[in-house]
């Protein structure tokens, strides 16, 4: 995800720094690519949740950290869909502004964010790398994803029987 997060926000400057004539062909783009990655990256964080990821150390944190990138992601896609508009409201109002000073700083807080989740992404895939990395780790991961789906049959067979109920004549 950081990759291409990166490479979306370099093309919002690019496109920043342009002309922003046509926001259509320039912007739109750049916002469906965005959207595209929100919904994958939302799925992704879906799939986590679902999984035994979450039981994991760290996992439920790094699962909110994931959550909010997915935001700022899709805050980078409206920001891009808002700068369509500003482009285009031209059309529309005699009093709208002409220049594209409001787009490009749409896009510019669209960069921003897309950077944010980038680093966040970076971070979250460092942490598990680590993890992954380390036998002792990897280890305490698989103790705590079995703890979190309830007692192995070996602690249920080695815990003392349940006292017989009492019957009365």
């Amino acid at each position: 995800m950081a990759p291409a997060l990166k490479e979306l926000a370099a093309e919002a400057a690019r496109i920043r720094e342009g002309e922003i004539a046509k926001p259509f062909r320039e912007i739109a783009t750049l916002s469906l690519r965005v959207h595209e990655l929100a919904m994958k990256c939302t799925r992704q964080v879906h799939d986590l949740s679902v999984s035994q990821y979450p039981a994991m150390k760290d996992g439920a944190e790094n699962l909110a950290l994931l959550a909010g990138a997915c935001s700022q992601i899709s805050l980078a896609a409206t920001l891009c869909n808002l700068a369509i508009h500003h482009r285009t409201e031209i059309l529309l109002y005699e009093d709208a502004d002409a220049t594209p000073a409001t787009s490009r700083d749409q896009l510019r807080r669209a960069g921003v964010e897309m950077q944010r989740a980038a680093t966040t992404y970076r971070t979250v895939a460092r942490r598990l790398s680590r993890r992954l990395a380390s036998f002792s780790a990897r280890a305490e991961d698989r103790q705590l994803i079995a703890e979190a789906h309830g007692p192995s049959p070996q602690k249920a067979s080695s815990a003392a029987p349940a006292p017989a109920a009492r019957r009365r004549v």
